[in-house]
């Protein structure tokens, strides 16, 4: 791990010299001059060596390397073995045995363990798992903490502000387990073994595969063995193919094959921008004379303020000893960049109704993901041909509940009833060489997924306006509790997140306490806790699509807000070796995998792509 330090007070002069240049109304050619004349920049030093921005077929280092792929073929490939992928598998392998039809179902997994990049609250709704494993308690599913007693608050920095939770709220959790949603993946991952699915984990699937016609053939695994500064090692190895009839996309929140799928279909054509919030989350083990399993807490308000989209939860598990998992959602439609959702975290541990919960306890993990709250409204084209599209990938988070794992789920086995007939048909017809199943659409908005998300659709977009989340909370009140989502109107979101950011001379800079290393932590050894590793030689997977970006813009008019957004200490700002002006460094081995960068940069120059396999968090069931 690499140090995340603060950047000099150089920064500070470069943007105090720009500050009458009015910089948010002029164009990125005069971003660049009015930047170099300011900072006294040089040559843009290289950063990114990635070959997807720097092609080897022009690099003569690469000159002779094999570079043939190897191919296999199966019935269904699937990527991504969460809670989507697997239910998938699981149903096709179902639907497979019970009609005595062979089936061959590959799963590619980046992790190096399945469940070991899952990240989530979690407290799971378990409809959608009675439906796909109904004897699931005999197969020992790690559902132990049913829950007991909900609490929902509205916090001021000082008091807390007890909300009453009324039947019918999204935030009533009767019936539903709090989990360690890794934990569950994992033992989803034997359920699918068991009914044969072959599962490869440790193998990040890099790039979509096309037919001559266009329609999706699959996928390819990232090359391996490739030094940091783009050239090829001694031990360099191609990935290889995986063929099939139809490819399911499972990747998760802002999937890196999805977004190239949406661009090759267009599939966004006709959907709002996806809307997206950064969750961070600690596990921690307490006194136990403060333990109190099956008690879940939620909380809104400080330490955000009221135009800033987010909340807490605090849930007490049920696994032999007094573990807590806690946590802070973020809304990355934030406008401050001097906002940092880590320290917003590490700030409201310190709430007087918090901090109690663990005093003398001590945090045993650390993690943050994005996550999907564009709800309806964002959903894309689902199907084309050759692949279709499941899970958090596309959005199905019920954003008020807090909840996307049963609906995740449910996508999946959708998925996999409607692909199964045409996948074994011996007679198929098809207009292109990968299947195209629409009915997959079809069976989606028939099911009880879209009438969940349908009636929650307008409780997110409800927190834009000039009460924020008060005046949300009212709308909530009045149009989901009393008429149950049936207004006849659907509202609108605000656009990219990235696109929200105000200039930083607009914004006034936050001051955040010093961690206590009790309570609050530093970045560094709370990215620690999450076990993140990654082959150090190789070219970092935090790409730009141009290296000068950072420092002439992000920098100069947004005083590097990566540096604050991103939850693990990958972005930093440092003096050139020369002392005159400013580089980005990028800490790539830091990186947790949460997406945020990607989501969150003002200028949309970042582009997450898959590291080696294998490589990224371990989370131990978070």
């Amino acid at each position: 791990m690499l140090p995340a330090s603060r950047y000099s007070t150089k920064a500070h002069r470069c943007l105090r010299a720009l500050k009458t240049a009015q910089t948010e109304h002029v164009s990125p050619q005069l971003y660049t001059t009015l930047h170099r004349r300011a900072c006294s920049s040089v040559s843009t030093p290289r950063i990114t060596t990635h070959y997807t921005i720097h092609p080897r077929e022009k690099d003569p280092r690469w000159e002779g390397i094999e570079m043939e792929r190897f191919a296999d073929e199966a019935d269904v490939v699937i990527v991504g073995g969460g809670p989507a992928g697997l239910s998938a598998a699981i149903r096709l392998k179902q639907l497979a045995n019970e009609q005595e039809k062979e089936l061959r179902v590959c799963l590619v997994e980046k992790a190096s363990q399945i469940g070991a990049h899952t990240l989530s609250g979690a407290c799971l709704e378990p409809s959608s798992l009675n439906e796909l494993i109904p004897d699931w308690k005999e197969r020992g599913a790690p559902l132990n903490t049913p829950v007991t007693e909900d609490v929902f608050s509205i916090l001021t920095e000082k008091y807390r502000i007890p909300v009453p939770i009324l039947p019918g709220l999204p935030m009533v959790n009767h019936g539903n387990y709090i989990v360690r949603l890794g934990n569950f993946v994992r033992w989803l991952g034997e359920q699918a073994e068991e009914l044969g699915v072959e599962l490869y984990p440790g193998y990040a699937a890099s790039e979509v595969l096309f037919h001559e016609d266009g329609s999706v053939k699959g996928v390819a695994t990232n090359d391996v063995g490739i030094a940091k500064d783009g050239s090829p090692k001694d031990v360099f190895e191609r990935g290889m193919e995986l063929h099939a009839k139809v490819t399911i996309f499972g990747e998760g929140c802002h999937g890196h094959l999805a977004k190239q799928l949406y661009k090759h279909f267009n599939l966004r054509e006709n959907c709002e921008p996806q809307t997206y919030a950064i969750g961070l989350k600690e596990v921690w083990m307490i006194d136990e004379k403060k333990w109190r399993p099956g008690r879940v807490e939620h909380s809104v308000g400080w330490p955000l303020n009221r135009n800033t989209y987010g909340g807490s939860f605090l849930y007490h598990l049920n696994e032999g000893e007094p573990l807590v998992a806690l946590g802070l959602v973020v809304g990355l439609d934030y406008t401050n960049p001097y906002l940092s959702p880590f320290r917003e975290f590490q700030r409201w541990k310190h709430h007087p109704f918090v901090a109690p919960t663990l005093e003398g306890g001590h945090r045993i993990a650390y993690g943050a993901r994005a996550l999907n709250e564009g709800g309806l409204q964002s959903i894309p084209k689902l199907t084309f041909p050759g692949g279709l599209l499941i899970g958090c990938s596309p959005g199905f988070m019920n954003v008020p509940k807090i909840k996307g794992t049963h609906t995740a789920m449910k996508s999946g086995m959708l998925a996999a009833e409607t692909i199964f007939a045409k996948v074994t048909a011996e007679d198929v017809e098809s207009e292109t060489a990968g299947l195209h199943v629409p009915e997959y659409a079809e069976a989606l908005k028939s099911s009880w997924v879209w009438k969940e998300l349908h009636a929650v659709r307008n409780i997110r977009p409800s927190f834009h306006n000039y009460f924020g989340l008060y005046g949300g909370m009212i709308y909530t009140g009045i149009f989901y509790w009393i008429f149950r989502g049936k207004e006849p109107w659907t509202l609108k979101h605000c656009g990219l997140d990235a696109h929200q950011l105000k200039p930083a001379k607009d914004c006034t800079p936050i001051e955040y306490p010093k961690p206590d290393g009790k309570i609050s932590f530093d970045l560094l050894s709370s990215v620690a806790l999450s076990g993140t590793n990654h082959e150090g030689d190789q070219p970092p997977h935090l790409t730009l699509k141009d290296d000068s970006v950072p420092v002439n813009r992000n920098l100069a008019v947004f005083d590097g807000p990566e540096q604050r957004f991103c939850p693990a200490g990958v972005y930093e700002y440092v003096p050139l070796e020369s002392g005159d002006g400013m580089r980005l460094q990028i800490n790539a081995q830091n990186c947790v995998h949460c997406k945020t960068c990607d989501i969150k940069d003002p200028s949309q120059n970042i582009n997450w792509v898959v590291p080696e396999g294998g490589g990224g968090p371990a989370y131990n069931g978070m």
